[in-house]
């Protein structure tokens, strides 16, 4: 054998021997040395309730949710917070079956339409699942109690601060979120039993923006091109009066038209301090989620519940805001 082969030979086991001293020290280090031990306590939850909103980020139920979410933590409650990423009925009802599939101890939602929404109800609460609807009642159901506005008091509210504002001398476009969801239908009966009766009040034209800012501003813009005598504007969804002044700002109309929208979104109260928008509609949608929860909480208890509670509904405009308004109101949290 030639030196360079043996040479190569002891390199070889001297490597080998090595290595293997270090595999077996390093092995005997993993074996012997004393992991953290990680302390779980796993949550002491006392209910499971599941809240299914209309549209999962829509900012007016992020806030519901909030509500909801506080008093799920002050309460010992596990809360799940599920449904539809954009407004669709379907993907809505499926998300209350599975909800229920799953035997949950309550569930919280809105009840959109009479027809496809109190038969589905029905069947869950003859289950033994209570059923609490918010923001949107479902009256004809089964359900076991409604927490969230006078619907048709709130449009009622909006038509007479347009018929103040406007000295009862308007051209009116009602652009709403749905032909088809209880909560709408009520917000336009109620505006159009306000102004009825006024003279000099006329409603020109009704479009549906399906609760999207962008369909609430092409909505806007066809009803400018196509009415150029409409000078108000009534959007009953939180969205449809922020579509409504995009449009009115792009064309620099802002001093042409009265606005008057729904809800307190950070967007909407910049377009009151700007005037472009004159009025809302202010509702508690933090109050509706913490007050949804105690009450199944309650109802589960066989504690006594009234089957209807009416949040507070009130009118807000530029001259309510303080001078250093965050664009956030205390009810929202």
């Amino acid at each position: 054998m030639s030196k360079l082969s043996i040479t190569a030979y002891i390199f070889g086991i001297l490597f080998f021997l090595v290595s293997v001293s270090f595999a077996i020290f390093y092995g005997y280090q993993v074996v012997t040395h004393h992991l953290p031990i990680e302390e779980k306590k796993a949550a002491a939850y006392h209910y499971h309730f599941v809240l299914v909103p209309e549209e999962l980020d829509n900012e007016y139920w992020r806030l519901v949710e909030k509500g909801a979410k506080a008093a799920a933590k002050e309460y010992g409650v596990m809360l799940e917070y599920v449904g539809p990423k954009q407004a669709n009925i379907e993907d809505h009802l499926k998300t209350i079956e599975m909800s229920a599939a799953s035997k949950v101890d309550g569930i919280m939602t809105q009840g959109l339409s009479d027809e496809q929404f109190t038969p589905l109800i029905n069947r869950v609460v003859e289950k033994g699942i209570p059923v609490i609807t918010v923001d949107t009642d479902a009256s004809n159901s089964k359900r076991m109690a409604y927490i969230g506005t006078d619907n048709y008091y709130s449009g009622y509210l909006a038509g007479k601060a347009l018929i103040a504002d406007t000295k009862g001398q308007a051209n009116v476009a009602i652009i709403t979120g749905s032909f088809y969801k209880n909560h709408q239908i009520k917000r336009v009966q109620g505006f159009q039993d306000a102004v009825k009766t006024e003279k000099g009040i006329h409603i020109i034209d009704i479009q549906e923006s399906e609760i999207s800012r962008v369909q609430a501003a092409e909505k806007a813009f066809q009803i400018v091109q196509e009415h150029p005598e409409v000078n108000a504007f009534y959007g009953t969804s939180a969205l449809d009066a922020i579509g409504i002044a995009q449009v009115v700002e792009k064309y620099k109309k802002q001093n042409q038209y009265y606005i008057i929208g729904f809800d307190t979104l950070p967007e909407t109260l910049k377009y009151i301090r700007k005037r472009t928008i004159n009025a809302t509609v202010v509702q508690e949608p933090y109050e509706m989620g913490y007050e949804a929860v105690k009450m199944m909480i309650d109802l589960i208890n066989g504690k006594k519940v009234p089957s209807v509670i009416h949040t507070n509904t009130r009118i807000l405009k530029v001259e309510d805001l303080p001078p250093s308004y965050p664009d956030k109101l205390e009810g929202d949290h």
